[in-house]
């Protein structure tokens, strides 16, 4: 039986994944600070404690053996311009360096569209990248690490590069959530941007099934682009999220200004994980 390492497996993504990993009849194991872990997980998870930053090579030797190791854990994701990304980002390469010392051959790491920066249209594994944010400058330059540290040793990276996601939105920090928080409220107007940009959406759930997917397969490698490939105008995906909720709340549009720095259309290429999951048992 496959046996995955996953680290943020408590995290908004990452507890979604778990639970699809568990459904596909893999053993997960969760990276964990804490020694009493078991009631944050699914039942079947296995908790492995250490800390992924001060000591990964102890952290590995108790996880034993480890088929894939699966990154998602980040501080401060939400955040985008906070110092930490950058400080961290050191730990994140060590991390890799003692996943790659305990022998593991296979890699998947949690990207984002913002290492590409500004950019109109659909975005593939060549796309070039100019991040505008300390988010997206740490996660461009961990992929570039990581291809240099496991060039030659024979192991499976796959980076992952995640759009606009919604869902569980108490958990998250997107629009989607902001509106919930306010119709529970009891607010009745929300402002609102012109809404006219046009992105890439995927529910959190989705999501995890394309992780889940891509990380129990070495076929498809590289840059792989976690996405629905379809660009939506951010009114009409908001729009459809009220409904769908029967939240009593409508948009001020023109209340906020359109940032001058948001393209007014972005969307991944989906054809990578198209195939990996047309390719699915």
């Amino acid at each position: 039986m496959t046996r995955i390492l996953v680290t943020g497996a408590n995290g908004y993504i990452g507890a979604h994944v778990v639970t699809a990993l568990l459904r596909a009849g893999v053993t997960v194991l969760a990276a964990d600070r804490s020694a009493d872990a078991v009631s944050r997980y699914p039942k079947g998870v296995i908790p492995v404690e250490g800390d992924i930053f001060a000591d990964p090579e102890r952290l590995f030797e108790r996880a034993g053996e480890v088929d894939t190791v699966l990154h998602l854990a980040w501080e401060k994701g939400f955040v985008h311009n906070d110092p930490v990304h950058i400080r961290r980002l050191p730990d994140h390469l060590r991390f890799f360096e003692a996943a790659i010392g305990a022998g593991v051959t296979h890699l998947v790491a949690l990207g984002t569209m913002h290492e590409v920066g500004y950019h109109e249209g659909a975005i593939d594994e060549s796309t070039p990248t100019n991040p505008r944010s300390l988010y997206g400058i740490a996660k461009d330059a961990l992929r570039r690490s990581l291809g240099v540290v496991t060039d030659g040793k024979g192991v499976a990276v796959q980076w992952l590069r995640c759009y606009y996601i919604y869902g569980d939105d108490e958990r998250g920090n997107s629009i989607f959530g902001k509106i919930a928080a306010a119709a529970q409220a009891g607010q009745k107007e929300f402002p609102f941007t012109s809404g006219k940009n046009r992105y890439d959406f995927i529910e959190v759930g989705e999501l995890a099934e394309q992780i889940a997917a891509v990380s129990l397969q070495r076929d498809v490698t590289g840059i792989i682009n976690c996405c629905t490939g379809e660009p939506v105008s951010l009114a009409d995906e908001v729009e459809a999220y009220i409904a769908r909720h029967g939240y009593d709340i409508t948009l001020a549009y023109g209340a906020f200004p359109d940032r001058a720095y948001d393209s007014p259309g972005v969307w991944g290429d989906a054809g990578k994980i198209k195939q990996i999951l047309a390719a699915r048992p």
